[in-house]
Formats: C-alpha cells, sequence, structure tokens
C-alpha cells in the first residue's frame, strides 16, 4: 500500500543528479512532484521524463518543484539523460534521485522492505515504482497517482490538479468535474450561508442546498 493522502511525506537524504539533498530542506516553503520511476533506459519513462522537462516552467510559475526518482545509480540517470535529450528534444532539468539501494521507494511504499538493491531487477521487477505524489509546503501528502508501466503520465492532468489544490488550499472551495483554472467552483458545506456571504460578496448560484456555484475567486 503506497502512502495515503494527508500523510506526513518520508524526509531523507540522497544522491540526485543535482547533488545530494535532504529532502525537506530542498522542498522548503515550496509544493514539489514527486515521480518515480521503475528503471533507467525504459520507454515510456523516456517520454515522461522528456515531458516534465518541457513543463517544468509551468511548475516554477505555481512555486512547485519536480524531482524524479528510479530505482538506479545517478550515473545510470546522467546517460540516461542524453538518450531523453536526443529523442524528446528536452533532458531533465530537474534532480532526479539516484536509488539504487531501494531506500526511498520504500519510504513510499512502493518496493516491500525485503528489497535491498536495484542491483538484477528488472522493470518489471519495480514495476510498483510509478507513483505520483504532490507535497505540500507542510510536507504533507496532497496527491497520490499510481500508473501501470504501459501507460504514460498526464502531466498536464497533474497541473490541473496542483491548481486545484493551491486554490482549495486558499478559499473555501472545491473544484468540480473537469475544472480548469478560472471556471467556477464549489463552495464547501462546512461554509454556511451566513459564512458565504462574507466570503462571497458576489453571490453565488444554489443548485442543491449542498452544491454551490461560485465564480473561482481570486487572490
Amino acid at each position: 500500500m503506497t502512502l495515503l493522502i494527508g500523510a506526513t511525506a518520508p524526509d531523507f537524504e540522497a544522491d540526485t543528479t543535482e547533488g545530494r539533498i535532504r529532502f525537506y530542506d530542498w522542498v522548503g516553503d515550496s509544493w514539489a512532484v514527486i515521480f518515480s520511476h521503475p528503471k533507467d533506459f525504459t520507454p515510456v519513462c523516456t517520454t515522461e521524463l522528456g515531458a516534465m522537462a518541457k513543463l517544468k516552467g509551468e511548475f516554477d510559475k505555481r512555486n512547485c518543484k519536480i524531482i524524479g526518482l528510479s530505482v538506479d545509480p545517478v550515473d545510470d540517470h546522467k546517460r540516461w539523460s542524453k538518450d531523453i535529450e536526443e529523442t524528446q528534444g528536452c533532458a531533465p532539468n530537474y534532480p532526479m534521485i539516484g536509488d539504487s539501494d531501494a531506500n526511498v521507494a520504500k519510504l513510499y511504499q512502493m518496493l516491500p522492505a525485503e528489497v535491498t538493491s536495484s542491483e538484477g531487477r528488472t522493470a518489471a521487477d519495480n514495476q510498483t515504482v510509478r507513483n505520483v505524489y504532490i507535497v505540500g509546503p507542510d510536507k504533507k501528502v496532497k496527491l497520490v497517482l499510481s500508473y501501470p508501466m504501459s501507460t504514460g503520465r498526464n502531466f498536464a492532468e497533474i497541473l490541473r490538479t496542483l491548481d486545484s489544490l493551491q486554490l482549495t488550499a486558499k478559499h473555501s472551495v472545491a473544484t468540480p468535474a473537469n475544472w480548469n483554472e478560472g471556471e467556477d467552483v464549489i463552495i464547501v458545506p462546512s461554509v454556511s450561508d451566513e459564512a458565504a456571504k462574507t466570503k462571497f460578496p458576489q453571490g453565488w448560484k444554489t443548485l442543491k442546498p449542498y452544491l454551490r456555484v461560485v465564480p473561482q475567486p481570486r487572490g
């Protein structure tokens, strides 16, 4: 079982392609996305790492850091980066954790405790290392997504979810199905109509007592 939403994201020290880090210190007051990979030099992950590199500016705008993880040494990550740049047009421009002892994968409950090394393990052995975590500035897990090896991740959806998480962390709202930045949102049920008059003086549309639609708050 992977970490649950609301759990404290485990802290760790690890070598990365950008030097050694302590995770909490590296995150600081930012948001963070960790996305994991079962093995270097795998086809779907190659496309994903390139896609994330092209979107890094969008995450930067949202005060969100990116870090990748693969159950292989840092030197392999650096060699893989050349392939990613050649085939995807962009090399990773964010750190990649070298997890050859599977320590971080085990901390995040993606591999069983008895795994001690990446040596001799295949992508299929590590197929559960295909998660996305969004971690807030409070170091709590805000999102967990798990993908099979055969399905490339939708990073536009991860950005959309990050927008929702940041908006709903600041305002007393939730986002409806298929919501995108700028669209109407829902006043959370814990806010009474009386309190909503102060929070949302522009008014709202009541579809049901528990379903009150309001323009997206700004600021």
